[in-house]
């Protein structure tokens, strides 16, 4: 029994970090998009969503087709799939995109990033009880580490603009809306079928905001190469992996452990794309990332971080 669970938590840590930095990779990629290229933000978001949607469906369809719509017959599941659909599934796609359009993927993701700190007042809350020593800590050290990427140091002046700021916030909390609202759902069907129906309808809904046949921007080899990229290595692999984690190990510790993304996004945002990163930057990001591995400390009552 000892040897299953500690598979499947080595599973869970290996797809949670290939999650983080495929995420990371796909960021910098759309930073490309935008910036060099001037694909809509939106476009992408309806087109990565629909496409994923479908293939998610059809392979969870060849596997278990009873288990396909047997997720609408039951009132509570088909209100947790919408829920999870356009304030999870979307919500953190478009609020993170747009952070990167308005600013840089190092950014954006840093921002992100701050994301775990809400699961972990969420999490005491709930179990009405006072965050630890170390909880605390990370949440100063991620106010810190916020403060210094939007501020660069000086308290009159934002670094980024404020719907940049707005967007990497945003992204925040629905990372944590994301990570913590479907656990139910992953426990009764496959990961797979809450993701593709998240997916599916979360494109259709976007189709209202931009068509995915208003294609805009300059396409060569680069631009079809990075929007396929995004699509199966920055969605498909990385959603389904993520979520799979938040199954076998818990919501929390799955966030913790993509912090790689962070550090992925910043480092190739600046080698590939010249992004400018100061000194000021970096002490930012260290202390977002110091955070999400404090937090990622277990205490002595050790308690399921599921929830």
């Amino acid at each position: 029994m000892n040897k299953v669970n500690n598979h499947e938590i080595l599973k869970g840590f290996l797809l949670a970090v290939i999650a983080a930095v495929l995420w990371g990779v796909s960021g910098t990629f759309g930073q490309f998009l935008f910036h060099k290229r001037g694909v809509n933000v939106e476009w992408l978001i309806t087109i990565r969503m629909l496409v994923t949607g479908i293939i998610l469906l059809t392979l969870a369809g060849i596997n278990s087709r009873p288990d396909l719509w047997r997720i609408w017959r039951n009132h509570k599941d088909r209100v947790d799939i919408l829920l999870f659909s356009i304030l999870g599934v979307l919500a953190v796609q478009y609020s993170y995109f747009a952070a990167i359009n308005y600013s840089n993927a190092a950014t954006a993701t840093v921002l992100q990033y701050t994301g775990p700190v809400m699961i972990a007042i969420y999490i005491a809350l709930k179990r009405k009880k006072f965050p630890n020593g170390l909880t605390c800590l990370a949440i100063l050290l991620a106010v810190l580490g916020t403060f210094l990427l939007v501020t660069h140091g000086n308290i009159g002046t934002l670094s980024i603009s404020g719907i940049a700021l707005f967007f990497g916030l945003m992204s925040a909390v629905t990372l944590a809306f994301y990570t913590l609202q479907p656990v139910r759902l992953l426990n009764k069907y496959p990961a797979s079928t809450v993701i593709g129906w998240g997916m599916l309808f979360g494109g259709i809904t976007f189709c209202f905001v931009k068509a995915p046949w208003d294609v805009a921007g300059t396409w060569d080899i680069y631009t079809y190469t990075y929007t396929c990229f995004i699509v199966i290595f920055g969605t498909l692999i990385p959603f389904y992996a993520y979520l799979t984690a938040v199954k076998l190990i818990g919501g929390q510790k799955t966030s913790l452990l993509a912090s790689a993304e962070p550090l992925s996004a910043a480092l190739l945002a600046v080698l590939w794309l010249d992004t400018p990163f100061t000194f000021t930057d970096w002490i930012g990001t260290t202390c977002i990332i110091i955070t999400i591995i404090l937090l990622g400390i277990p205490s002595h009552k050790s308690t399921s971080s599921h929830s």
